[in-house]
């Protein structure tokens, strides 16, 4: 299940972008598992990066696991956890990844659904490898998006 919650104006459809997600959520088999996308602006996220990484500045999506992996097998928990996304960073960079506004945002909640299965990068253009994951949940999202038109 998917419960989006919209502290921002989201650029589509709340219900085509919970569609959406269900349906990638199927493809991966985790489609029983529980997501929360709380859909937040600038201010928000930073103000939550700040106070949980240090980081004082906005940042475009934050993953909250309901369960830390720490080394040992992941359990089947019901609700993989919660993904913030700032709708307006969101916005400003949908276009230099060819994407709508609405495509940016599924591609950012596909990002951040790759870190709640288990999945870490290191920083941009430093670890390639460790990158697929997100890149290919990403651009699958975006076709099923592009799909459902």
């Amino acid at each position: 299940m998917v419960e989006i919650l919209a502290e921002a104006p989201p650029p589509s459809d709340p219900e085509r972008l919970q569609r959406i997600v269900e349906r990638w959520l199927g493809e991966l088999g985790i489609d029983e598992r529980g997501v929360t996308i709380v859909l937040v602006d600038a201010a928000a996220i930073r103000e939550r990066n700040r106070r949980d990484r240090g980081v004082d500045a906005p940042t475009d999506v934050l993953s909250y696991p309901t369960f830390e992996p720490d080394g040992l097998p992941m359990p089947a928990v019901d609700h993989l956890g919660d993904v913030f996304v700032a709708v307006d960073v969101a916005a400003a960079q949908a276009e230099e990844h060819g994407h709508t506004a609405a495509e940016e945002l599924l591609a950012l909640v596909a990002h951040g659904i790759t870190h709640l299965r288990g999945f870490d990068h290191g920083p941009e253009g430093e670890s390639e490898d460790s990158w697929l994951p997100f890149r290919r949940a990403e651009r699958r999202i975006v076709e099923l998006a592009r799909g459902a038109a």
